[in-house]
Order: structure tokens, then C-alpha cells, then sequence
């Protein structure tokens, strides 16, 4: 359904996400410009938190529910990739158990077929193989709104103001529920500090 529709709008590099979907509750076969713009960065972020195969699933479903709510984007907001992500995360939240289960599984042994799927992709965050299982325990200590928080901003690089809107929440709140998940994880992680707590780039 989704699939690169090569040259259907002309200039589609050109059109920001907001015209894009406008045009396409005319013309269906355009939003699948959107799935090429985003989809491979959403399911690099899904398949960190849930696993290769339910990230398929995840970021199909991300698709479909966007393209049947297009009619209600807020066209004011150029860029849709805050609302995709929110669409994720609340998906996301229904594979919990897929997620603590595989942050357990991790801790516990330092090895999950299902959390491997991510573990092998955070090296430029935690280079050492030792740092896996408290990375794991430490995320999965999290609750579940300062645990998205955390991973919008350090996994797909969202701004405070794109967390924000993909959580439908203040900014206020972004900025509590991220400190207070930094120093969570500073506290579990101790010298095995990742990049994902450090203060260092403001995103806001």
C-alpha cells in the first residue's frame, strides 16, 4: 500500500509534509511520499525498543492509522514526523510486556534474541559490551512516559518541542520527565554513563 510511487507528484522533495498529506485526502496515492520520507527511521527506532519482528508490524500499523486520520492533520505543523512518532509510542505502549520482557531477558543474561535486534545497534552509545545489561535494567526501571521521553529525544533525535507534540504533552513535562529519567540512569549506570544521559546537546 505504501509503497515509492517514483514520480506521482512532481517536486515531491520540495513539498513539506503538511501539503503533502492536504493533497492526498484528494489524491490517496501520494501519502506513500510520506512513508518514504520516514519510514526507515521509524522502524530503526522501533526496532530498538520492541525487536525486528514486531517493528514490521509496529510500523505498517504507524502507517495505516496515519493515513486514515490524514483528514485531521493540523496542517499548520509542516513537518509530520512528530506525529508519526506519536502514533508509534502509542503503539509501542501495547507491546509493553514485549519490551520489559526483552529489557529483563537482557539484564539478566546480557544476551535476548528478541533485544539483540537493538542491543548490537547502540555501540556509538555504549561501547562496551558490559554496558548492555545495566543499560537494559536501567531503561527498563523507567516508567513508561519517562521512558518514551528519553528515547524520542536519544534514539530518534526528536527536538523537546517534537516530543512534545508526539506525546501530545507540555513542554514543561518533556523537560521534567527527561531529567528525571538522566538521573535515574546516571544513578543505575554509574561510570558506565551512555551518551543517552548525557545534558550535553540541547534539543530544545
Amino acid at each position: 500500500m505504501f509503497a515509492s510511487i517514483g514520480n506521482a507528484a512532481p517536486s515531491a522533495a520540495a513539498t513539506d509534509d503538511a501539503t503533502l498529506i492536504a493533497r492526498s485526502v484528494a489524491e490517496p496515492e501520494i501519502f506513500a511520499q510520506l512513508y518514504d520520507r520516514y519510514a526507515a527511521d521509524l522502524h530503526r527506532y522501533v526496532l530498538r525498543r520492541l525487536g525486528a519482528e514486531t517493528a514490521d508490524d509496529v510500523v505498517g500499523e504507524t502507517f495505516l492509522i496515519a493515513f486514515r486520520q490524514r483528514h485531521r492533520y493540523d496542517t499548520g505543523r509542516p513537518h509530520a514526523r512528530p506525529w508519526l512518532y506519536g502514533i508509534a509510542a502509542n503503539l509501542i505502549g501495547k507491546h509493553r510486556r514485549t519490551e520489559l520482557r526483552a529489557y529483563r531477558a537482557l539484564a539478566r543474561t546480557g544476551v535476548d534474541p528478541v533485544a539483540e535486534s537493538w542491543s548490537d545497534r547502540v555501540d556509538g552509545q555504549v561501547t562496551a559490551a558490559a554496558s548492555r545489561a545495566p543499560l537494559a535494567a536501567a531503561l527498563r526501571a523507567l516508567s513508561d512516559g519517562d521512558r518514551h521521553v528519553l528515547l524520542l529525544i536519544a534514539w530518534a533525535d526528536l527536538s523537546y518541542d517534537e516530543v512534545a507534540t508526539a506525546l501530545a504533552i507540555p513542554l514543561g513535562t518533556v523537560r521534567s520527565r527527561l531529567n528525571r529519567a538522566r538521573k535515574k540512569m546516571r544513578a543505575a549506570l554509574g561510570d558506565n554513563n551512555p551518551a543517552l544521559t548525557s545534558e550535553e546537546t540541547d534539543h530544545g
